[in-house]
């Protein structure tokens, strides 16, 4: 099996605990299930009691000569079917509403769950398997939901009902008869193999033809720009015939199949009116017998052949549900403690003997893979950054700035020392208020489906129109949003695509702004910009940092030499700190790091330039 194959199937050693966490999330809903469960067996009963009745109105009513047997016989196979239909719709109703409640939920906490995980998860766990467990694996429960689970449970109580009523009116008979089940088990079990295959076979494909269909949508301008188009279809093509053909496979697998199971029943009736036909003429059993024989052989086919088709749908419903709940069991890297305090409104942010490495052995990610821990990328680092002070982090590529960054901001926590706020350890503070506090400005602005307004106001959800307003003002970006088609509530479409870098980064500026927090972090929100945003972003940026802490991963010097005081981080630890004029004149890592930058600045500036 191959990978893929796997990953669809639940194996029996994951199934019981499977089994019993469901059983667990479903205990507040016992009483509905046991009501669906009771009218499920109401249906079984009804759909049994046919041949029954068949049975006693042929021998009583049509050979005993008693018209009015025939006629109740009659009446009650009307009333059993009657009754078999209803208890079936509200089954049905029933199992539904309990499974969409349940898949409902199962949604909203696997979302929560993962929402709340920190950034390694995100760092290691690829969005689109994430996207898969809360789409595709949910999908496949859904299925098993809204088909599957009534005629599972239906068709398992009839197969058990019929073979225990066959025997109890004849066992020779009934032995003849079951003759013939044995190959079709067989049959069934060999298309519940290969059918499973073609199906996660046709998985693969799809999700192929997808892949190549994604990548030539998003990438369309390069594409056309190089004249590629005729490469793509080609590509196209060769992923929509290999899904053309796993899809065809399929059908050859029903098409070997469902023939055998029509024989299988024609040759079970011929069995029972032959072997029937010899034990009516020895006196032995009754023609009534014979065809309630041949009725009840469809709720001994049918029942095996359903069985076989939904096998595949339970197995990859139980794997499904099964990543899920590896999915919701996967432990939080920054958890929050239950008795977590608030944090001051101002205060000193202080790193203490910090060592930090990526991974921690222990962890694993929704696949089971465990990641080793990895070496310390920063150790030993002592810093403070006083209450309203501007720090600016630089240093070559990989010396562990961002690292630091994200540590300060408790996106990690430390696998040694402590980073603190105001003299409260990070760790020991509430989510919400170390939040509140502490706000990252990211390198490029990520905006969300929905208006201006919408995306600015996630800075703080409660604040009203007059509030968003005021925070745009106080950047002094009034004038560039009114001149917007709809102003604040022009709509920035997909990942904010109806606006330029810069004007997303500026609405990712009002944002922070509407936070109104203690202490910014920024990572360098300047760079990639032409000069004409970027001054603009400059003076928005002032206004911004104004009275506030301001920590800046800084890639260009000319923003660091602007900061109070610089950090230099080289091979994970504090190399220098002071200030720009400080560190020049000390001829160290930041001297040689500003000669470089220097001499090769687009515009030629010199220190003689800055502010």
């Amino acid at each position: 099996m191959t990978p893929a194959a796997a990953d669809e199937r639940l194996s029996r050693a994951d199934a019981s605990p499977v089994v019993r966490r469901l059983a667990s999330m479903l205990r507040d809903r016992r009483g509905e299930l046991a009501l669906a469960t009771a009218v499920v067996v109401g249906q079984t009963l009804c759909l049994l009691a046919g041949p029954w009745l068949v049975k006693r109105g042929v021998d009583a009513g049509l050979i005993g000569d008693d018209p009015r047997a025939l006629n109740v016989a009659a009446v009650l196979y009307l009333v059993s079917a009657v009754l078999g239909l209803l208890f079936g719709r509200w089954a049905i109703w029933l199992v539904n509403r309990v499974g969409e409640r349940f898949l409902r939920d199962l949604r909203v906490r696997a979302f929560r769950h993962v929402l709340d995980l920190g950034m390694d998860f995100y760092e290691r766990e690829p969005t689109g398997r994430l996207v898969s467990r809360l789409t595709s694996d949910v999908d496949i429960m859904e299925q098993l939901v809204s088909q599957g689970l009534v005629m599972f449970v239906q068709n398992a109580l009839l197969l058990v009902g019929a073979v225990v009523a066959v025997f109890a009116m004849s066992w020779p008979l009934a032995l003849c008869t079951l003759v013939i089940v044995p190959p079709v088990v067989w049959v069934t079990r060999w298309f519940q193999r290969a059918s499973g295959r073609a199906y996660v076979a046709v998985r693969e494909r799809i999700g192929e033809t997808l892949t190549t269909l994604q990548e030539g949508l998003e990438g369309v301008r390069v594409v056309q720009a190089f004249n590629r188009q005729g490469g793509f279809i080609s590509k196209f093509r060769r992923t929509n015939e290999a899904q053309y053909e796993a899809n065809l496979e399929a059908v050859r697998i029903s098409v070997r199949y469902f023939p055998v199971i029509e024989l299988a029943g024609v040759v079970g009736i011929a069995v029972i009116v032959g072997m029937g036909a010899y034990f009516v003429d020895r006196g032995t059993i009754t023609v009534g017998v014979v065809l309630a024989f041949v009725l009840y052989l469809n709720n001994l086919f049918e029942p095996i052949q359903q069985l076989g088709q939904l096998y595949n749908t339970v197995q990859q419903s139980g794997a499904g549900l099964h990543k899920i709940l590896v999915l919701l069991d996967t432990p939080c890297s920054v958890p929050e403690r239950p008795d977590g305090v608030e944090l001051p409104r101002r205060g000193d942010l202080e790193v203490s003997g910090v060592s930090f490495g990526y991974g921690d052995g222990v962890t694993p990610d929704t696949d089971g893979v465990v990641h080793p821990a990895g070496p310390d990328v920063l150790s030993g680092v002592d810093l403070t950054v006083a209450a309203g002070e501007r720090l600016a982090l630089v240093g070559p590529t990989g010396a562990g700035k961002s690292t630091l960054a994200k540590l300060l901001v408790r996106f990690y926590d430390p696998r040694r020392g402590r980073v603190s706020f105001g003299g409260v350890d990070l760790r020991d503070a509430r989510t919400s208020s170390l939040r509140d506090r502490i706000v990252v400005v990211p390198q490029e602005g990520f905006l969300f489906a929905g208006t201006i307004r919408d995306n600015i106001a996630l800075g703080r959800p409660d604040a009203d129109a007059a509030a968003v307003e005021a925070a745009v003002d106080r950047l002094g970006l009034a004038g560039l949003f009114e001149g917007f088609p709809a102003g604040l509530d022009t709509e920035v479409r997909e990942r904010g695509s109806r606006l330029s870098a810069g004007e997303k980064q500026l609405v990712s500026l009002a944002r922070a702004a509407l936070a109104d927090p203690a202490v910014l972090v920024l990572d360098e929100a300047t760079s990639n910009l032409d000069p004409g945003t970027e001054q603009r972003l400059e003076e928005a940026l002032d206004h911004l940092t104004e009275g506030r802490t301001v920590v800046v991963v800084a890639h260009r010097l000319t923003t660091a030499a602007r900061c109070d005081r610089i950090a230099v981080v080289d091979g994970g630890r504090l190399a220098e700190l002071g200030s720009h004029a400080d560190l020049v004149a000390r001829g160290g890592h930041y001297a040689r790091l500003w000669r470089a930058w220097d001499s090769t600045a687009p515009t030629g500036g010199t220190a003689a330039d800055l502010p």
